[in-house]
């Protein structure tokens, strides 16, 4: 069994780090190159940074930020947020991402999809998906930070999306997300169930438990954390061991 990977992620707005509560009411927590740091030596397994306010402006602006952070930060980098095109990948592998998670452009024009997995392989597109519940066991996928309905049904857009290439799928559940009540269980378990491909699970961890549930009863391959590590609630040493205590696949220090 593959190990299950610990994922620090970064949200950022302009320079800053933020973090708010169902990607809504966002405020600075610092640097984003310090606590990319941080997280690098306390033993991430990898970094996510989004650009919140990408899609808006029509434009990706973490290039120089991921520059910067390629120098000090020797773990597997995924960045996302304003990715519309071949070239807009290209840039950001160029600038030190190992991976480009897309979600509004692909939604628009899903073959963007295939093209950067031809292009670059399948291991370097993510399907970024942004989840809000509309039913009983029925799930809505969301673009502009959690602003923009797609009429798109999320189980179905994740295995047409892993059809078309995708190599990985980043799930956040708006619902859950910042809230620190858990991970929602159901959707990630119904979106891995439904695809053979590596799902991330991000939005709402606020203990360790929340990532045993996930994994345990969700099937993630990965979990994404971030209020409760920018906030110091729990840190990469104690998510680890928790992990190992209990009896997980995570990779040992």
């Amino acid at each position: 069994m593959p190990n299950v990977r610990l994922i620090a992620r970064l949200d950022i707005k302009g320079p800053n780090l933020i973090k708010g509560i169902h990607l809504e009411g966002l405020r600075v927590v610092g640097d984003p190159q310090d606590f990319a740091r941080r997280y690098y030596e306390a033993g991430a397994d990898e970094l996510v940074y989004m650009d919140t306010v990408a899609s808006l402006y029509g434009r990706n602006n973490l290039t120089e930020i991921v520059k910067r952070a390629a120098q000090h930060v020797f773990i597997p980098m995924t960045v996302g947020g304003g990715v519309r095109s071949v070239d807009d990948v290209k840039t950001l592998l160029r600038a030190g991402a190992d991976k480009v998670a897309i979600n509004t452009a692909a939604v628009r024009r899903p073959e963007l999809v295939a093209e950067v997995a031809q292009r670059f392989g399948s291991q370097c597109m993510v399907l970024s998906i942004e989840a809000k519940r509309s039913a009983a066991g029925r799930w809505e996928a969301y673009t502009d930070n959690g602003r923009e309905h797609t009429g798109l049904d999320v189980v179905e857009w994740a295995r047409r999306g892993v059809g078309l290439g995708a190599g990985e799928i980043l799930l956040t559940s708006v619902d859950r997300e910042g809230t620190g009540k858990g991970f929602d269980v159901e959707l990630v378990r119904a979106v891995s169930q439904a695809v053979n491909v590596p799902l991330i699970a991000s939005g709402g961890m606020g203990t360790t438990q929340h990532l045993l549930d996930v994994v345990r009863q969700g099937g993630a391959d990965a979990v994404a954390m971030a209020k409760v590590l920018h906030y110091g609630t729990v840190s990469f040493p104690q998510v680890r061991e928790a992990a190992l205590r209990e009896g997980l696949h995570v990779r040992r220090p």
